[in-house]
């Protein structure tokens, strides 16, 4: 089996939950750490025999040979870095939202297909068991039409998330706060059980725990889509404390509750549903989403979240936004 060589750029804790759980696996080969942090860098590389450490992705592109990259930087950095290796003719898998601005998800997107590169974007819920087998029913009309859908993200943060990695608590860097890092996984995964076109957002947003900083801590969003469906969100991290996040599908014929992403599960209520499991090889859905971003890379073996499958997100997710200061509905992607 070839293996991937994949570079890593951005060292911080999704990157040391990644790596060691794809180590498992086998299927990657990673080659190069890259982090403006050089120590984080060499932390990393020390555990793979041979692997290059590098204060700058530039350095690490110079220096080393890759097929793909894994990106974990601050939400800022996303588009000139993935911009850089589809010129490179690398492929990525990038750490969500893939970018803050709609135009430019739509720019990396045509211009990945010009290149011929594949830009996945990990939405790994997409590839936790319960969440799948919720969406493979929904897809298979074993729900029935899908009325409305609600998820809720009720968690949990201090006063470190923003003084240790400050970029989380400004706009202009983040793009945004708990709707946007937080609830977007929830709201991906609505979407995509849906499978229709968000139309139209309505949304309010506060400051209830943190104050000082330029970013929400609480979130609520309704979206209408083209199907006649409407989405509800609620998304915070202002819990006194952290909880899980549940989803849940109503349709003409049965309900669906997701609870997870902790000891995942799923209950369906009305229906009698196969035991439908996500592919990707690993013990979490972090690592099969990155071995199965391997695998569309080596063999074509289709990745669940494509560039294009998180553009409605992102569209979803600053209509909500661009609503809550406009105090009015909202058209999405306008």
């Amino acid at each position: 089996m070839k293996k991937l060589r994949m570079g890593v750029i951005g060292c911080g804790d999704i990157t040391k939950y990644m790596t060691l759980l794809t180590k498992i696996d086998g299927s990657i080969e990673f080659t190069a750490f890259a982090d403006s942090d050089e120590r984080r860098a060499h932390k990393f590389a020390a555990r793979y025999k041979g692997a290059g450490a590098y204060k700058d992705y530039k350095q690490l592109l110079a220096h080393e040979k890759i097929d793909a990259a894994y990106v974990a930087v601050p939400h800022f950095l996303h588009y000139p870095i993935v911009r850089d290796l589809i010129l490179k003719g690398i492929h990525v898998l990038c750490e969500k939202p893939v970018v803050t601005t709609l135009d430019h998800a739509k720019e990396l997107n045509e211009l990945a297909e010009k290149h011929q590169v594949k830009i996945g974007v990990n939405y790994q819920y997409r590839y936790d068991h319960a969440c799948y087998r919720m969406v493979k029913a929904a897809h298979k009309g074993e729900l029935g039409r899908l009325y409305y859908g609600i998820c809720n993200i009720p968690w949990y943060r201090d006063k470190s998330y923003f003084t240790e990695s400050k970029w989380h608590a400004s706009r202009d860097e983040a793009g945004g706060g708990t709707l946007l890092t937080q609830g977007s996984h929830a709201l991906d995964i609505l979407l995509w059980a849906f499978n229709s076109k968000p139309v139209r957002a309505m949304g309010t947003m506060r400051n209830a725990k943190f104050h000082e900083v330029e970013v929400e801590d609480t979130a609520m969003g309704i979206i209408e889509l083209s199907c006649g469906g409407i989405l509800q969100i609620t998304s915070s991290m202002a819990a006194a404390k952290e909880q899980p996040v549940s989803i849940t599908l109503y349709g003409e014929r049965g309900t669906a509750a997701y609870t997870g992403p902790n000891f995942p599960g799923v209950r369906f209520s009305g229906v009698r549903v196969p035991r439908y499991k996500a592919e990707g090889r690993g013990v979490h859905a972090l690592s099969r989403s990155m071995n199965a971003f391997s695998k569309w890379v080596t063999d074509g073996t289709p990745y669940y979240c494509p560039i294009s499958q998180s553009i409605p997100v992102l569209a979803s997710v600053l209509a909500i936004y661009k609503s809550a200061l406009s105090g009015r509905a909202e058209d999405i992607g306008k």
